[in-house]
């Protein structure tokens, strides 16, 4: 943790030549957005609102053409229906028959007979026959168009059933300019219609839309925007409206993660501060251990048997508190350092982990080393040292907070191998995790349960099990706490080390100085 001081929080903290030209690849993104998106909500809606008028204007037009031609054949059968039983009819009024109906040649076909009952003067040829009585819509629908498109110069003879109680049908022979002229007005009427209609709708549409989604969701944008540039201001979350949609949803979400992120850089740069600090004093605690340890190494030649036989111990501890500081300092600048694996006797470090807390001989705490004192693993002896002394004094701390002395407070270890793994076990009758301390239990500053705790000591621990190849948990067999230790094996190693006399077993043998990250426990012979 105590390299947070060299952190580059980027997000919070940019550096000096990076802002400008982020500033300015965002001014030119905007800049580049022509078309924004209430533009482009505008222009699809009057799309779609003209391509609407345009499916209703294909069975409108049509519809009207049937409508004019229908209204022809009205006028020139009660016209028939008048004149039928006239053997001869003055060209007069045949001629204002004909002005009527605006047609040239209009005549009754009843049964076998057809009789001709109005025409000018010689009518033109006929181009098509248009019949009223065989027409459905989609040939309504393809001859209107087909007189838009041919009808200029045609001439065509309309025939439809006679009315006013007559038999027969009714012939009209007539050019088909005047049709396609009021089809034409029919059709330019329609797209003014349709335009104002698609304005209006569009408008409400636009209006819609833009007030439920554009404006939030530029809000949502610009807030994004201004939380960006301080994401440390707690003043700069954005409150949600209320809604109760998906936009309110998203809010909500957007403040939920604005807010855990503000803390969390908060924390970091208080973090970075922290370790700023620790480095500081840890360099001057150095210094002052180094000092003690002068002071330490004459009592060793002293002539009092109880210096002599604890001045040893107290060197030894004060040569790791050394260690840790150069090893905090190297942890300030970059990440723990590889373990140096040694084949080394587990009870041992055991031992050393309960002198150094004060277990063996402890008033309260009954102490119990359960390793074997064969098992062996093949591990880094100070790492392994740091994990269990920071797991023992979690759990002496836990211990010594029961203060009924009726309380059983007992701390063990022990350790098994089954087939290729190692596992560790370190149990107290304490009075274990609480549920909501167990989700952070390995986070640094975030998995202490005592109030003062830092929460480094599992967090260390943890990492150090990880170096190692191995993981760590928290096993819920109670009462108490027992923490699970498994260090994977490779066997391999342990034979080349095996090899080597007990005798003539070197401290620190060739054979294990290996250069993999990786760290592994070794199978016991």
């Amino acid at each position: 943790m105590l390299s947070l001081h060299k952190t580059r929080l980027k997000f919070a903290m940019p550096d000096a030549a990076e802002t400008p030209r982020s500033a300015d690849d965002a001014v030119a993104r905007g800049r580049s957005r022509r078309v924004g998106l209430s533009a482009k909500l505008l222009m699809l809606t009057v799309s779609f609102v003209m391509v609407s008028e345009i499916l209703i204007f294909v069975p409108s037009i049509a519809n009207f053409r049937n409508n004019w031609l229908g209204d022809k054949l009205r006028t020139a059968g009660v016209a028939a229906a008048v004149l039928a039983e006239s053997d001869v009819i003055s060209p007069s009024l045949q001629t204002r028959l004909l002005h009527a109906t605006g047609s040239d040649a209009i005549a009754l076909n009843d049964g076998p007979t057809r009789r001709l009952i109005a025409m000018g003067a010689m009518p033109p040829m006929v181009d098509d026959v248009v019949n009223m009585s065989a027409m459905d819509a989609s040939t309504a629908i393809l001859e209107a168009f087909d007189t838009l498109m041919n009808g200029a110069h045609r001439t065509i003879r309309i025939v439809g059933e006679a009315e006013m109680g007559m038999s027969g049908s009714i012939e009209i022979v007539m050019s088909e300019a005047p049709l396609r002229t009021a089809m034409l007005g029919f059709s330019v009427r329609i797209l003014g219609l349709s335009l104002v209609i698609s304005i209006i709708t569009a408008s409400l549409v636009y209006i819609s839309l833009r007030w439920l989604f554009v404006r939030p969701l530029q809000r949502l944008s610009a807030n994004m925007a201004d939380f960006g540039e301080m994401p440390e201001d707690a003043s700069r979350v954005i409150s949600p409206s209320g809604r109760t949609d998906e936009i309110g949803e998203a809010e909500e979400r957007l403040a939920t993660m604005q807010a855990t992120l503000g803390q969390t850089l908060h924390q970091q740069r208080r973090l970075a501060d922290l370790g700023l600090a620790v480095s500081k004093i840890n360099h001057d605690l150095r210094n002052l251990l180094a000092s003690a340890q002068l002071f330490l190494e004459r009592l060793e030649t002293s002539s009092d048997p109880l210096a002599a036989r604890l001045a040893p111990k107290i060197v030894s501890t004060l040569d790791r508190a050394v260690g840790y500081t150069r090893a905090v300092l190297a942890y300030g600048r970059a990440q723990e350092a590889p373990p140096a694996r040694r084949l080394v006797h587990l009870a041992r470090i055991v031992d050393d982990v309960g002198q150094v807390l004060g277990l063996v001989e402890h008033e309260t705490i009954a102490w119990e080393n359960q390793v074997s004192g064969e098992m062996e693993i093949y591990a880094d002896p100070e790492q392994i040292f740091r994990v269990l002394m920071n797991i023992c004094r979690n759990s002496v701390q836990a211990l010594q907070g029961e203060g009924d002395p009726a309380v059983v407070k007992r701390l063990w270890v022990a350790a098994e191998r089954e087939e290729t793994v190692v596992t560790i076990r370190v149990a107290d009758t304490g009075p274990g995790v609480p549920p909501a301390a167990r989700a952070n239990l390995f986070r640094a500053f975030q998995s202490s349960v005592r109030p003062g705790g830092t929460g480094l000591g599992l967090a260390i621990a943890a990492e150090l099990v990880r170096a190692h190849g191995g993981e760590i948990a928290l096993e819920d067999v109670g009462p108490g706490a027992c923490f699970r230790i498994i260090l994977p094996e490779r066997s391999s190693e342990l034979t080349r080390s095996r090899s080597v006399p007990n005798g003539g077993r070197k401290t620190e043998p060739e054979a294990l100085n290996s250069s993999d990250e990786s760290a592994v426990v070794l199978r016991q012979g």
